[in-house]
C-alpha cells in the first residue's frame, strides 16, 4: 500500500472552502459492492473514475475506516454500479438512510450474483474490478482495480450536485 504525501497545513485551503467548492462538482451516483470471504457489502459512493484503458482500470475512494473499505480490501474485488436516473431509492438505501429499519441493504434489490467482484445492480452500468492497489490519502483509501467485466445499463445516469440528486439533460444547440 502506498502512503499519500501530506502538505503542510498552511499550504491547504480551509476545509469549509474545499467542501463548498466540491459541492459544485457534479458526479455520477454509484454503489460500490463487494462479495467474498469478508461478506457482501455495498455503499453509495461519488468518488469513482476511470484510470486507464490500457489496461482497463478504475478507482474508487472510500473512507478508510468504513465497513465497505475493510470489505473491499479483504475480498480483493469490487463492482462499481453507476445508477440510472430515478434510482434515488437505491442510492439512499446504500448510503445507509434506511439502516434503522432494513437489516440487509441488498434485500429486495434486483442484483446479478457476484461472479468475480460484487453484486451488479439491475439497470446500472457496472464495472467489475479485481483489486490491484490501495493508496491511503487523508481520511480515505483509494482502491484501484483492473476491470474484468462491464455491463452497459441505462443510458442516463443519476447525478449528484450540491447535496441533491439530478438528471443529466443534454444541452440543446443554440438557436440562430
Amino acid at each position: 500500500m502506498t502512503q499519500g504525501k501530506a502538505s503542510g497545513s498552511s499550504d491547504l485551503v480551509p476545509r469549509a472552502a474545499f467542501i463548498s467548492a466540491m459541492r459544485r462538482v457534479a458526479s455520477s451516483v454509484t454503489v460500490v459492492t463487494t462479495d467474498g470471504p469478508a461478506g457482501r457489502h455495498g455503499a453509495t459512493v461519488s468518488a469513482f473514475c476511470s484510470v486507464s484503458a490500457d489496461p482497463p482500470s478504475a478507482l474508487v475512494c472510500l473512507k478508510a475506516d468504513s465497513r465497505i473499505a475493510r470489505s473491499v480490501a479483504a475480498n480483493r474485488a469490487f463492482c462499481v454500479n453507476v445508477l440510472p436516473q430515478l434510482r434515488e431509492d437505491i442510492a439512499d438505501r446504500f448510503a445507509g438512510r434506511h439502516d434503522d429499519h432494513i437489516a440487509d441493504r441488498f434485500d429486495g434489490v434486483d442484483c446479478a450474483p457476484a461472479e468475480i467482484s460484487g453484486p451488479a445492480i439491475a439497470g446500472a452500468t457496472t464495472f467489475s474490478c479485481v483489486l490491484q492497489e490501495m493508496v491511503d490519502s487523508g481520511s480515505h483509501r483509494i482502491f484501484i482495480g483492473h476491470v474484468v467485466d462491464v455491463r452497459e445499463g441505462a443510458r442516463a445516469p443519476l447525478a449528484y450536485l450540491d447535496g441533491a440528486y439530478h438528471r443529466v439533460v443534454p444541452q440543446q444547440p443554440a438557436a440562430d
